[in-house]
């Protein structure tokens, strides 16, 4: 009787590929992602998390779609510090100027702790680029985590350019 050897192949799942992406950085950093990611997790329960990993940074996307350009808001996670990004970031009202970058699609405001995003002048960003999103958040349900890599994110935005 032949014996075959069983090939186990331990798939990781995508919460702990995220796991391992915050891991590579600084105990303080890793600390302050995942506090304003569980933040902002619950403020956006029915949202995907599309997770692009890029080496130095970490970006989560928090859309209702697998599209990430139907992200809502975004935080990027760096040796820095954590940014809190808002799509259609130059449409949104900022009449006390806390809204940082010149960027066509997104503003942010840089992260010191969680509980600025549940600040009031944090949750009227939110509040307003929910309203300008095109595609409406799922009313229930959970959304789920998806790793997508530097390269589809890539073929996105040269897919945009050349329309």
């Amino acid at each position: 009787m032949k014996k075959t050897a069983k090939v186990i192949s331990k798939k990781i799942t995508p919460e702990a590929e995220l796991r391992s992406y915050i891991a590579r950085f600084d105990p303080r950093i890793q600390k302050l992602a995942k506090s304003v990611r569980t933040a902002v997790r619950k403020r956006f329960p029915t949202a995907n998390e599309l997770v692009y990993d890029y080496g130095r940074s970490l970006v989560i996307g928090y859309s209702p779609s697998e599209h990430g350009i139907e992200s809502i808001v975004s935080t990027a996670t760096r040796a820095d510090g954590v940014a809190f990004y808002f799509n259609n970031g130059p449409r949104l009202p900022d009449p006390k100027g806390l809204l940082l970058g010149t960027g066509k699609a997104t503003r942010f405001v840089q992260l010191e702790s969680a509980r600025q995003v549940s600040h009031p002048d944090t949750e009227a960003f939110i509040a307003a680029a929910i309203e300008l999103s095109k595609v409406p958040l799922p009313k229930s349900g959970k959304g789920g985590v998806i790793i997508k890599s530097a390269a589809d994110k890539k073929k996105s935005a040269t897919k945009a350019r050349k329309r």
